[in-house]
């Protein structure tokens, strides 16, 4: 297939959308299809692929790190009428969005959307002297979702979510799949995390509870820090690493001062997407309060990374976090410091439940992410064009289709197959 991948987001940003676009892309290609990338254009790329076509853009002014392309683009058209896409996938709702459907309407192709964010969580970035209500965001992602001919949701909260919000289009839930190769800790020798924690003046025994991701108000790294006095009373020399940036960061150091644990709360700031799996050596645990996850990458990479998980409990990582086996759960204050403290205090137990997490987390493989992902968009492909017979695939599409759809199913069972071998 010709595959148009449509976002607000690319590299060289670093985010879990990006993360799971990289995957798609690297993962679609594999399996012999074309994929072009369009974005929007950014300061800092310094791409040259003959398959990333970026878009005029500007800074999003309420969001500095973000940017917003032009809706339409006259010269965008003509190249992609060029390539002959057979399908578009769009990964956000707003201005490549907004483009991706009139592209695909235009071309008269299917389009399927990923819903990467629960926007309701995040209208206090937009609401500054602007009157936006989260009913707003439910009613756009409702209207952009109806829009389209099918829909990803990464998890069973956000396949319900959308229901609620009265999406009627075809949802499939297909979790990102993620690449492990980075974070395997047997690639990565005692000294070279040695070194990594003297660079942020981290004392080699001080244990170590780690949080990775956008240093901002919804992943509620407050909750974390004030945390920090209960488990110092009982090890007082324990370090809560915080890695990412945002705007929240100037607001949590002050936290943290005025809680009187500033030395034991590290923020590294914004670390290269190409280091991350050694980052994630640096902790002991990791830990999220967090609630707006649609996908919480950053909680299979730290399982990919051999790292235990002590998390808010939410339906968003149901059936990935299971409490006492690869992790624990928590609710409140009280429950999260006595978490981060019995598995800080007991290697036994901590090694118990990072080989869980590494177990555990094997069905989120790039791999399965690409055969689940490429058979939804067959579905969509066949669907789209039993509802309008008129409309002709191109004939090389139309022998894809026949040959794949028997290969996708074999694919798929063997997959599935193979897991349940492997839990028994």
């Amino acid at each position: 297939m010709n595959i148009g991948i449509f976002s607000d987001t690319y590299s060289p940003q670093v985010n879990g959308v990006v993360s799971s676009i990289l995957t798609l892309e690297k993962k679609l290609r594999e399996q012999g299809h074309n994929v072009y990338i369009f974005t929007i254009s950014h300061p800092d790329a310094d791409d040259h692929s003959p398959y990333v076509h970026r878009i005029a853009s500007l800074p999003f002014i309420f969001l500095k790190d973000h940017r917003v392309g032009i809706i339409y683009s006259n010269k965008a058209v003509h190249k992609i009428k060029r390539l002959k896409l057979d399908i578009i996938l769009s990964q956000t709702e707003f201005s490549v969005g907004i483009f991706a459907k009139l592209v695909a309407k235009k071309l008269d192709i299917p389009i399927v959307h990923t819903y990467h964010t629960v926007y309701e969580d995040y209208m206090h970035y937009v609401s500054k002297g602007i009157e936006f209500s989260p009913k707003i965001a439910r009613k756009y992602s409702k209207s952009f979702c109806n829009g389209v001919d099918g829909v990803v949701a990464p998890t069973k909260k956000t396949e319900k979510l959308l229901r609620s919000y009265g999406v009627k289009k075809p949802i499939r839930i297909i979790p990102t799949g993620i690449d492990f190769s980075p974070f395997n800790c047997e690639k990565y020798a005692a000294e070279e995390i040695l070194r990594l924690k003297e660079t942020f003046q981290i004392p080699t025994t001080d244990p170590v509870i780690l949080f990775v991701g956008r240093v901002a108000k919804e992943k509620s790294i407050d909750v974390l820090i004030e945390a920090i006095p209960l488990v110092l009373k009982k090890l007082p020399t324990a370090k809560l690493v915080i890695v990412g940036d945002g705007p929240s960061r100037l607001e949590l150091e002050e936290l943290a001062a005025k809680l009187g644990v500033r030395d034991s709360v590290i923020f590294t700031g914004m670390q290269p997407w190409s280091g991350i799996g050694k980052i994630y050596q640096l902790g002991d645990v990791f830990v999220s309060a967090s609630v707006t996850e649609t996908q919480g990458l950053t909680f299979a990479e730290a399982m990919a990374a051999k790292l235990p998980i002590v998390a808010q409990e939410d339906e968003s990582i149901a059936g990935l976090i299971r409490d006492g086996y690869n992790g624990l759960l928590f609710h409140n204050q009280e429950e999260l410091s006595e978490a981060l403290v019995t598995i800080l205090s007991d290697s036994s137990y901590r090694e118990n439940l990072a080989n869980n997490a590494l177990y555990s987390v094997k069905p989120l493989s790039a791999e399965t992410f690409g055969l689940n992902a490429e058979a939804f968009y067959h579905e969509i492909l066949d669907q789209f064009y039993e509802a309008n017979p008129h409309k002709k695939p191109r004939l090389r599409l139309k022998k894809l289709l026949a040959k794949k759809k028997q290969t996708l199913n074999d694919n798929i069972k063997n997959t599935s197959k193979d897991r349940i071998e492997d839990e028994q």
